[in-house]
């Protein structure tokens, strides 16, 4: 009797031994893709198209017809597309389809903020639009002199459009959207 006790006293020691050895399962923390990028140098971009402007020196210039420009990140996968437009009496017209444009997105947008530019100084007054949420684009703008010059832009990535992941791209693409805008220069 004294050794069928010893034997499950030392069988439940084992046992209890055993299973209590095990790791416990924990949930490992959600982490997060960290995308550090150089801080933007900016170059003079001009041709034979009426206006100038800066551009980030690690973008791939394209030029196309009538003075438009496709703005390449392959690191980032993004394009900035550029349009220019004569003014003919027609500047309303050129108002409500960059208007147009931008607030086709509001089915996918959380929210589109506006942010107006004026500077008088250099003939150069526009419209910047920051759009939230998983739209095609998140970034757009349009400047003008109101008499001759109408230039439109935004931003495309090729990725499906899922703004938490691609935010850090798209917000260091918007800062240089906006010195492009703010740097135009009219001929």
């Amino acid at each position: 009797m004294l050794k069928k006790s010893i034997a499950i006293i030392t069988i439940f020691i084992i046992t209890l031994t055993v299973v209590s050895c095990k790791d416990d399962v924990v949930p490992k923390p959600a982490s997060y893709l960290r995308l550090d990028y150089a801080e933007a140098k900016y170059v003079n971009f001009e041709n034979q198209c009426p206006f100038a402007f800066e551009i980030n020196a690690d973008a791939v210039i394209k030029g196309e017809k009538d003075c438009g420009f496709m703005i390449s990140y392959p690191k980032m996968k993004a394009t900035i597309y550029l349009t220019y437009k004569p003014v003919n009496n027609d500047i309303n017209k050129l108002l409500k389809d960059a208007q147009k444009l931008t607030y086709e997105h509001v089915i996918k947008a959380d929210d589109i903020l506006e942010q107006p530019y004026l500077n008088p100084d250099k003939k150069a007054y526009g419209m910047f639009y920051q759009v939230d949420g998983n739209a095609a684009t998140n970034s757009q703008f349009y400047i003008t002199d109101s008499i001759k010059h109408f230039v439109t832009g935004s931003v495309y990535f090729y990725a499906k459009p899922n703004f938490d992941s691609i935010m850090p791209a798209a917000s260091y693409i918007k800062n240089d959207m906006q010195h492009l805008m703010e740097t135009i220069k009219w001929k």
